[in-house]
């Protein structure tokens, strides 16, 4: 233990000595170790970021949705077997996930499924009241979307079970569309019809409820004075107006504590038992968990690939630790000499030269990491994100430049243990 303080003693001495020069040589180690923790934390933070958000669409969500099946084969009558062609005959009401389809689900996994969501697109329209305008997009929505989606109400409520059921011309409109029609008063809003025109038909819808608008939540048209919102009326509503009966996609909303993975897979196979007849579609369940770990995956795999190439400037740092280890013990090989008439052993004469080694890329490694979270938090700064520095990168490289130390320190610190000392003592 005294050996190793001792030679740590030396090695800070020797640095002061030649600060230029150990400047320098930490260079290639500092900007090695600051790239590599720069790229990771803002990796880390967008990939936080990216998955925070589609959590927050749902982590439990499921989707199910129908979708063509990839091929099928194509037989002769007399047994011939031509492979397979690609099923084009188009989608009708019959391929659809029904109202029965639903219920039955629900009813069989009633332990595992909260709520079912289900939503159809009317369409856009332009509101107008007096000199007033607001643009709005007209959604059909089942009692289960407002289960599986973040709606923060602010005036009034949702739709009843016998609005809902009973398709009646009601809606929920944003804080916004009542900024932009009605001066922001909640109170003039709710209860007040409003007409639009969609696909040449005029519509009125009585305003029940007003939620909040999310910057998320639609595109932005243009300029922030020219926003759409989206108006959300009772699916039955909408499938009256468009005169549909059935569902291309639905969503399941998985019961807190169970796998919705797991429950994707029995529902996709549950389904799949309505489609056994059809030869041209299938449904398909997809977990939003799944989801959310592939692109994790994906992420992760990007920043790691894109780090290693950063890392490549801790090589060219070790090789620099490396040739000025060796000019090192070049100027002091009388030093050495002495040492090792003196009773030195070579492996104290190694260890010295190693810990100098290490203590370069240690000092250089910790500026290094000071520096790459800097240079981090700026990064995720300007993308928007919060700087997210992972602990294990940071060990990580802490260790890798010490292990770099030792690497590249061991060749010079090697040959010094080496030196004969009556050569040493000999050299000018």
């Amino acid at each position: 233990m005294m050996m190793i303080t001792e030679n740590i003693r030396m090695a800070l001495t020797s640095l002061k000595a030649n600060k230029s020069r150990a400047v320098l040589t930490m260079l290639g180690i500092i900007i090695g170790i600051a790239s590599v923790i720069a790229i990771m934390t803002v990796g880390n933070s967008l990939t936080l970021s990216v998955s925070s958000a589609m959590q927050s669409m749902g982590a439990n969500n499921i989707t199910v949705s129908v979708q063509r099946q990839s091929s099928e084969t194509e037989e002769r009558e007399d047994g011939i077997v031509f492979g397979s062609v690609s099923k084009t005959r188009s989608v009708t009401e019959d391929d659809y996930i029904t109202d029965e389809m639903i219920y039955q689900l629900l009813q069989d996994f009633s332990d595992s499924i909260e709520a079912i969501s289900v939503s159809e697109s009317v369409g856009s329209a332009s509101v107008k009241s007096g000199k007033n305008t607001a643009s709005i997009q007209v959604q059909g929505v089942s009692q289960g979307y407002f289960t599986a989606n973040d709606i923060t109400m602010i005036a009034g409520s949702r739709f009843s079970s016998k609005e809902s059921t009973g398709a009646k011309n009601v809606a929920l409109v944003t804080d916004r569309f009542v900024d932009d029609l009605y001066g922001g008063s909640y109170a003039d809003a709710v209860g007040k019809d409003f007409s639009v025109e969609l696909n040449g038909q005029t519509v009125e819808y009585t305003i029940v409820g007003i939620y909040e608008y999310e910057e998320s939540e639609v595109g932005i048209n243009g300029s922030s004075d020219n926003v759409t919102t989206t108006c959300y009326i009772p699916l039955t509503t909408a499938q009256d107006f468009n005169h549909s009966k059935n569902y291309s996609s639905i969503s399941v909303i998985a019961t807190v504590g169970i796998d919705s993975e797991e429950l994707a897979t029995k529902i996709e196979t549950y389904l799949k038992g309505y489609y056994r007849s059809n030869q041209y579609f299938t449904v398909g369940a997809y977990s939003m968990a799944s989801m959310v770990s592939a692109l994790n995956d994906i992420m992760g795999n990007i920043t790691m690939a894109i780090s290693i190439i950063a890392g490549i400037a801790l090589l060219v740092g070790g090789i620099g630790v490396m040739n000025i280890m060796l000019v090192s013990i070049t100027e002091r090989t009388r030093e050495i000499g002495t040492r090792k008439a003196l009773g030195a052993t070579n492996s104290s004469i190694r260890m010295q030269f190693i810990i100098e080694a290490m203590i370069i890329c240690l000092i250089g490694g910790i500026i290094g990491i000071i520096l790459g979270i800097m240079l981090g938090a700026a990064g995720a700064g300007l993308l928007g994100y919060s700087a997210s520095p992972t602990i294990s990168s940071i060990l990580g490289s802490m260790a890798f430049s010490l292990a770099i130390g030792i690497f590249f320190g061991y060749y010079p610190a090697n040959k010094a243990a080496k030196m004969n000392p009556i050569d040493a003592l000999r050299y000018e």
